[in-house]
């Protein structure tokens, strides 16, 4: 079963970035993806008012999954969203730029991956780049 849950504790963060190779950052908020209890992947991210971003997006070395991956990214977009932040970047390292687009970012003028996320989450699954 795939779940995606908010990390908890700062000690539980720490450890799980470990695993997936990134810098714990204490004041970011994080997610971790399982797949039937097992750690498929961490997110930290953070918003302001100048956006959401996604910081760290990494997932366990030698075991990338994409839905785990693309349902945690969703998950921390549609949090940010919920918190009454509408635009979001990723600002991760990824090479994955498949995974980016298909979460639903986009490249901006500046070559940076952003998002418009008003009304974005009342009708997903008929959200279309205009």
């Amino acid at each position: 079963m795939l779940e995606v849950l908010p990390i908890q504790n700062k000690q539980e963060q720490e450890a799980l970035c470990a695993r997936c190779n990134i810098p714990f950052r204490t004041e970011l908020l994080a997610y971790k993806a399982l797949v039937d209890g097992d750690l498929r992947g961490v997110c930290q991210f953070t918003m302001d008012a100048n956006g959401g971003r996604i910081v760290d997006f990494a997932h366990i070395p030698n075991g990338y999954e994409f839905e785990p991956m693309f349902v945690m990214g969703r998950a921390a977009l549609n949090f940010i969203d919920l918190c009454g932040v509408h635009r979001a970047f990723f600002d991760a390292p990824c090479e994955n730029e498949t995974l980016i687009l298909a979460i639903g970012f986009s490249k901006n003028s500046d070559g940076r991956y952003e998002m418009n996320l008003t009304d974005f989450f009342k009708e997903p699954c008929k959200h279309s780049k205009s």
